[in-house]
C-alpha cells in the first residue's frame, strides 16, 4: 500500500454513494487522503468524520458507458477502487441481464483498462494501485444468478488482464462476503468493519483482500485464483 505518511494520496472510489463507499471514504479520510467519490446519483453526498465535520470530498457524477470521459481526472488519482455494482436479484430478463453484465463486469474492466493506460504515461512518483471488488460470488452462491455470472466475469477478466497490467499498476483484488446494504440489507457484516478490514489487509501488502464469515472461501478462492494464473500464464501469447 503506498505509504500514507507521505504526501497525501488521492483516493477516487466508485459506487461511492453505496453502504462500502461511504465507509471507505470515511476510513480514507481517517488516513488524510484526497478524496474524490464517483456517484451515478447527483444528489450532494454528505458524510461526517468522527468529530462530527463535514468530510471535504470531491463529488463526480458519471455513467455506465462514459468511463473515457473520467480520463482526465483519473490522472490525479493514486488508488481507484472500483466498487460500483447491480443486483437485480431473481430478474433474468433479457434486460436484467444486459444491465448486470455492463454495469458489473465491462464498466468495471474499461475502467481498470483505462486507468491502466493513464498510470503508464506516469513518470516517477508513486504507482497507481487499482482496488476491484468481485465480490464472494466469484466462487459462492450469492441467491442472485445473474450477481453471480457477472461478478464471475469481472473476475475472470480481471485474472485474464492481470499479467499485462500488473507493470503499470498495482492490482488488488476485493472478495467479499455479504455485508449490509441497499443491496443486500440482510448481510451480516457491517460496511465500515469491512472498511476497515479492507484497510488493514492492504496495510499487509496483500493483493487477495477476502473479507467474509465463510471460511471456505478463504480456502477456495487463493485456489481459483491460482488455477487461473496458470491456466492464463500457459496459454497466453504476448
Amino acid at each position: 500500500m503506498p505509504d500514507p505518511s507521505s504526501q497525501a494520496l488521492t483516493v477516487a472510489i466508485t459506487g461511492a454513494s453505496g453502504a462500502l463507499g461511504q465507509a471507505l471514504l470515511r476510513r480514507w479520510h481517517g488516513r488524510g487522503a484526497q478524496l474524490i467519490a464517483l456517484c451515478h446519483g447527483r444528489v450532494p453526498l454528505q458524510l461526517d468524520g468522527p468529530d462530527g465535520q463535514p468530510i471535504p470530498l470531491r463529488q463526480v457524477h458519471w455513467q455506465v458507458g462514459e468511463e473515457a470521459a473520467l480520463e482526465p481526472l483519473l490522472e490525479q488519482v493514486d488508488v481507484l477502487v472500483i466498487n460500483h455494482g447491480l443486483n437485480v436479484h431473481g430478474d433474468c430478463s433479457a434486460a436484467a441481464t444486459g444491465r448486470s453484465l455492463e454495469v458489473n463486469a465491462l464498466s468495471a474492466w474499461r475502467l481498470l483498462e483505462l486507468f491502466a493506460l493513464v498510470a503508464a504515461r506516469r513518470e516517477g512518483g508513486r504507482r497507481a494501485e487499482v482496488w476491484v471488488n468481485t465480490s464472494e460470488a466469484e466462487i459462492q452462491p450469492a441467491v442472485s444468478p445473474l450477481y453471480e455470472i457477472s461478478k464471475r466475469l469481472l473476475g475472470q477478466l480481471l485474472s485474464l488482464r492481470a499479467p499485462e497490467l500488473a507493470p503499470a499498476l498495482r492490482l488488488r483484488r476485493l472478495v467479499l462476503g455479504p455485508f449490509r446494504s441497499a443491496l443486500n440489507p440482510v448481510g451480516v457484516m457491517g460496511a465500515d468493519w469491512v472498511a476497515g478490514e479492507i484497510l488493514r489487509q492492504a496495510d499487509w501488502n496483500c493483493s487477495l483482500i477476502i473479507v467474509t464469515p465463510n471460511p471456505l472461501t478463504y480456502v477456495l478462492m487463493p485456489l481459483a485464483t491460482l488455477g487461473r494464473w496458470a491456466y492464463v500464464g500457459l496459454l497466453r501469447r504476448p
